[in-house]
C-alpha cells in the first residue's frame, strides 16, 4: 500500500471542502528556533499528540489531550506537535486550538499541508511552526508555501527523507529541517535514515520517528538538535519521564 499517495489523494478531497479563513493578526508567536540556539547543551524533544496512525491503526483514544500536552510542557519539551489531520491520524484543528490556549511551547501543526488554506487555518488556531513534506509537493508548490509561511512569521519544518530532498529544502532557505525516519509509502521506520545523514550545514536538524530509549536518541545526537516523538510518549504509563529520559546531553 502506498500510504502517502493515499493521504494526499484524501487531502485534496478535504482542502477542496475547506473554507479560506482570513488571517488574525497574532502578537503570541513563539520561536521554536530561538530555544534550540538559546540551549545547545540537550537534545530538544518536540513531544507530539498523536491518537492513531494509518500503519499502526489506534495507539491512545482514550488521552486526555490537554492533561497530555500539558504534561509535556511540564517536562519541558522545546515544542508540540498536534496532528490535525482527521481520517488518518485521528486529529483535528480543534486539538491545536485547544493546546494552544493552554500552554506556552511553540506548537507544530503537523499535517500533510498542500494549500494556504490549511496555513491559514493553522495561524488561525494557534499554532508557531508548520510542516512542510517534500515529498508530498512539487517544487514550485513547496516554495510557494514555504513563502507564503514564512511571510506570516510562521516557522517552517521541512521534512525530507533523502539526501535529494535535504538539498531541494535547502534550496528554499530552509533553517528547519526534518529528516523522518518514517517511509511515507510503506511506513516503515528506521532510525538508520537519519545515522546515515551527511549533514555538514549550519541549520537546526530534527530527526523524527522512531525514538522509544535514550540509546536511540544517543545514536544521532552529534548530528541533530532533536527529535519528534509521538507513539513513545503517547503509549507511555510516564510520559514526562520519558521525555527526561530522550533528553540526553549534547556538550
Amino acid at each position: 500500500m502506498d500510504f502517502l499517495a493515499n493521504i494526499l489523494a484524501q487531502k485534496e478531497i478535504e482542502v477542496a471542502k475547506m473554507q479560506l479563513e482570513p488571517i488574525i493578526l497574532r502578537q503570541d508567536l513563539v520561536s521554536f528556533i530561538k530555544i534550540v540556539k538559546e540551549n545547545p547543551q540537550r537534545m530538544h524533544v518536540i513531544g507530539e499528540i498523536k491518537r492513531a496512525s494509518p500503519s499502526k491503526g489506534d495507539i491512545n483514544l482514550t488521552a486526555d489531550i490537554l492533561v497530555q500536552a500539558k504534561t509535556y510542557e511540564s517536562a519541558k519539551v522545546s515544542a508540540i506537535s498536534v496532528l490535525t489531520d482527521p481520517i488518518f491520524f485521528k486529529g483535528s484543528i480543534t486539538d491545536l486550538k485547544k493546546i494552544a490556549k493552554k500552554v506556552q511551547v511553540p506548537i507544530l501543526c503537523k499535517d500533510f499541508i498542500i494549500s494556504k488554506k490549511q496555513i491559514n487555518r493553522a495561524y488561525n488556531a494557534g499554532a508557531s511552526l508548520v510542516l512542510l513534506i517534500v515529498a508530498a509537493l512539487s517544487q514550485a508548490n513547496l516554495k510557494e508555501l514555504f513563502d507564503y509561511a514564512k511571510s506570516l512569521q510562521l516557522e517552517v519544518l521541512v521534512e525530507c527523507h533523502n539526501a535529494g530532498e535535504i538539498t531541494r529544502a535547502k534550496a528554499l532557505g530552509a533553517d528547519l529541517i526534518g529528516v523522518n525516519n518514517r517511509n511515507l509509502t510503506t511506513f516503515e521506520v528506521s532510525i538508520d535514515v537519519s545515522i546515515a545523514c551527511d549533514i555538514a550545514d549550519e541549520g537546526i536538524y530534527i530527526s523524527e520517528s522512531g525514538f522509544k530509549t535514550q540509546a536511540d536518541v544517543n545514536l544521532i545526537k552529534d548530528k541533530f538538535h532533536g527529535v519528534l516523538v509521538g507513539e513513545t510518549l503517547m503509549r507511555s504509563s510516564n510520559p514526562s519521564e520519558k521525555i527526561q529520559e530522550l533528553q540526553v546531553s549534547c556538550q
